[in-house]
């Protein structure tokens, strides 16, 4: 199933994305109706059971003692389109997920179909072969339907079901979280940039650096230069940074990161399918045709709902790890020295040979 899912999603967001049906010249030349008929249809006979019920009660013609039932059934009939209209907003707003860019396509694609049902997609219309209609429950509930080709048995979707969803904080459809700007923000909180480097809204300015208190520096304070051969027989240097101490730093904010997003499994999910399971750059994942990129190491949601303890492990060290190669390394890595004389380009051999001897000397091991 999880492999039809990626399939059909991104069949239809190229579909989509492609504009080809704008040169079907079948599709052009016909009319395509997409008029529904949601609300007309599913009240087209409340009025007359309503009547009936109201002149059963006013008659005394009841089947329950006091009209329980038939005032029951009133109320139902009263209520029902206000649950009507807030049900069918729910359902858009849900369903419009399937349009963001960095959708999981893991996901199930029936989804992704009702969405185009809904939002009048060219191919998804009556004329194609597809319907929808609410029906009122006799629980008071209502329920939407969805028939047509890409739906092998009818979507349904319960009122009181989607509503319960929504009120225990699970999504009907799950977003994939924005990682690239929680991380992006995450940089400006970790407390590894002076307070010059951030601006007020808590972002990095161009340029940013990490704090002096975080290079490595020999005993006598001068920088623990980093020597690296550039060719030719010349080198230049490079800072050093006390990886130990920067982890001790930013561990407490990732771990807090991490939590808020596995207190959302299905989120946690999504952000492994599109973002953190393939390790992939950030450069790889704007590349490619679309975000999704776990591949064989996605996750189901069907299956691995709810996370085991060894998943949400493997999903903490991963965002590590997603973190630092993609948002922290290019502070530390390659960073030329701020004492501009040690910026320049020098002979590698001598240099090699004087930090040798400094090495020495600073331990007393001439």
């Amino acid at each position: 199933m999880e492999d039809k899912n990626i399939k059909n999603n991104l069949l239809i967001k190229q579909f989509k994305e492609s504009d080809s049906i704008a040169y079907s010249r079948s599709f052009v030349s016909q009319s395509s109706d997409y008029n529904f008929k949601i609300l007309d249809n599913a009240y087209a006979t409340a009025a007359q059971e309503y009547a009936k019920i109201k002149m059963l009660i006013k008659n005394n013609q009841c089947t329950t003692s006091n009209c329980y039932h038939e005032n029951e059934k009133l109320k139902q009939y009263e209520q029902a389109p206000e649950i009507s209209i807030k049900f069918l907003q729910n359902i858009v707003d849900e369903l419009s997920t399937t349009d963001t860019s960095n959708y999981d396509v893991n996901n199930n694609y029936l989804y992704t179909v009702a969405n185009c049902v809904m939002m009048g997609q060219p191919g998804f219309s009556k004329t194609d072969g597809y319907e929808v209609y609410l029906k009122l429950e006799d629980d008071g509930s209502q329920s939407l339907f969805f028939i047509g080709p890409m739906f092998e048995d009818s979507l349904i979707i319960n009122s009181s079901a989607l509503e319960s969803l929504l009120a225990s904080g699970t999504s009907l459809v799950v977003e994939t979280p924005d990682i690239q700007g929680e991380m992006t923000n995450l940089l400006g909180e970790i407390g590894l940039f002076s307070s010059e480097s951030i601006t007020p809204e808590g972002k990095l300015i161009p340029g940013a650096t990490i704090s002096e208190e975080f290079v490595l520096k020999n005993s006598d304070g001068s920088y623990d230069y980093e020597i690296v051969d550039i060719g030719g027989g010349k080198g230049r240097n490079f800072l050093q940074y006390d990886m130990n101490k920067i982890k001790l730093k930013i561990d407490p904010f990732v771990n807090a990161e991490v939590a808020g997003l596995l207190s959302s499994e299905q989120s946690a999910v999504a952000a492994w399918n599109v973002y953190i399971g393939q390790g992939t750059s950030v450069d790889e994942d704007d590349q490619m045709v679309q975000d999704a990129n776990a591949g064989s190491k996605a996750w189901s949601y069907e299956k691995d709902l709810p996370l085991k303890q060894d998943k949400k492990v493997l999903f903490e060290k991963k965002y590590k790890d997603y973190f630092m190669n993609n948002y922290l390394n290019q502070f530390i890595k390659n960073q030329f020295p701020t004492v501009k004389e040690d910026a320049a380009v020098f002979d590698l051999e001598e240099a090699r040979t004087a930090k040798a001897n400094k090495f020495l000397e600073d331990n007393n091991l001439n």
